[in-house]
């Protein structure tokens, strides 16, 4: 099974932590719909011989797109590709978007799977975060979706920031089980540069992101909701067993898939398709007959090391019987040695062949993965 990722490149307003690629601009949303189904056309035998298993419509913000220019674009996905009658189509909303017209009009769609941008039920953090909806919103849309037969949702929620106290925390965490989502995605604050938040912080207007809050956030997180019956699969996802989501599931298995639309990229087990990050530039190149994309062909040590970085996120781990297939020994040796430290300090365990992350080591999994990436000159 193949995975199609598909960028909205809009929203309507701007979250003052992000820096993914979007416009508050709609004036193009036609054009850039036409542009979508046109790059889907041309990619059609990128993935040719395997069925498509997931459709993620991802962003900026792709609720904000007419329900018209979502049937365009499944019409064109469908005429072009063979979708398996049970593939996971997840669209990425907000809140605000999904009143009761928006829900129906999508249910007469394939979408099967929404994943909300919540981040928090308190109004006072979301105009922190200069988010688009309030919680009333938050609260409504989930339960609307539930009604119109959405059963398979994930939330989004956010921790580690000034305002988030550990009481409020916790509201958060229960208030998502509550609704019964099979799917919960939370992530950590971070401080990008070139964004509002980043900008503030520097100036002296916000204080800045404590790692010592994110830290006790995440690990109280993992707790309340192993409690409530959800696993921890990947270091910013807990799911009900068996409703992991297939989509992103697949990046960090390495099964290929195609990206659509500006910046997204794509990767077919060998080599990697980045998109150009600007929507004028995406718009011209289609109407010019270019594919708008760089082309990064990746070594056995970029794989590898993708490899690492990708699967020890994750409840299943780093193979080392995949390590030496894929790989070779003298991967496996130095993979051996590398993991000594932290096996150690019981950051990793090695089970069964497999390593995983111990609850400490969750804490640095961006450090470890690091620290075993392999590079040429290591090898004599």
């Amino acid at each position: 099974m193949s995975g199609i990722y598909i960028h909205i490149p809009f929203c309507k307003k701007a979250c003052t932590y992000c820096d993914f690629h979007f416009s508050t601009s709609l004036k193009y949303v036609d054009e850039m719909t036409e542009a979508i189904c046109t790059e889907i056309i041309r990619k059609k035998d990128r993935i040719a011989d395997h069925q498509v298993g997931s459709i993620y419509f991802g962003g900026g913000t792709p609720s904000v797109l007419p329900s018209a220019a979502f049937e365009k674009i499944f019409n064109t996905i469908t005429r072009h590709f063979s979708v398996a009658s049970d593939a996971e189509i997840t669209i990425e909303a907000n809140p605000d978007d999904l009143d009761a017209k928006k829900i129906k009009e999508l249910r007469q769609l394939p979408v099967n799977r929404f994943s909300i941008g919540i981040q928090s039920f308190f109004d006072e953090d979301l105009i922190w975060m200069n988010r688009a909806h309030n919680s009333g919103e938050a609260e409504n849309c989930i339960k609307r979706s539930q009604d119109a037969g959405f059963e398979n949702l994930s939330i989004d929620l956010i921790y580690g920031y000034p305002l988030l106290t550990d009481q409020k925390w916790l509201s958060n965490i229960n208030k998502a089980i509550e609704f019964e989502t099979p799917h919960i995605s939370a992530y950590s604050m971070t401080v990008e540069p070139r964004t509002a938040l980043a900008h503030a912080i520097k100036r002296g207007k916000q204080v800045p992101v404590n790692d010592e809050q994110s830290a006790d956030q995440f690990i109280s997180l993992i707790e309340q909701l192993g409690k409530a019956g959800f696993e921890h699969y990947e270091i910013s996802n807990y799911s009900k067993p068996g409703k992991y989501a297939v989509h992103n599931t697949n990046y960090w298995r390495g099964i290929p898939y195609i990206g659509i639309g500006p910046s997204a990229h794509g990767f077919d087990g060998e080599t990697r398709y980045l998109n150009i990050a600007n929507n004028a530039a995406y718009l011209s190149d289609i109407r010019e007959g270019r594919l708008p994309e760089t082309i990064e062909t990746l070594d056995l040590y970029d794989r590898f090391n993708e490899y690492m970085m990708t699967s020890l996120r994750t409840m299943w781990g780093s193979s080392l019987l995949k390590i030496e297939a894929d790989f070779g020994k003298v991967f496996l040796h130095d993979t051996l040695k590398s993991i000594k430290p932290f096996i150690e300090r019981k950051w990793l365990m090695n089970e069964k062949e497999h390593l995983t992350l111990t609850l400490d080591g969750k804490l640095f999994a961006d450090h470890i993965a690091s620290e075993l990436f392999l590079i040429p000159e290591d090898h004599h």
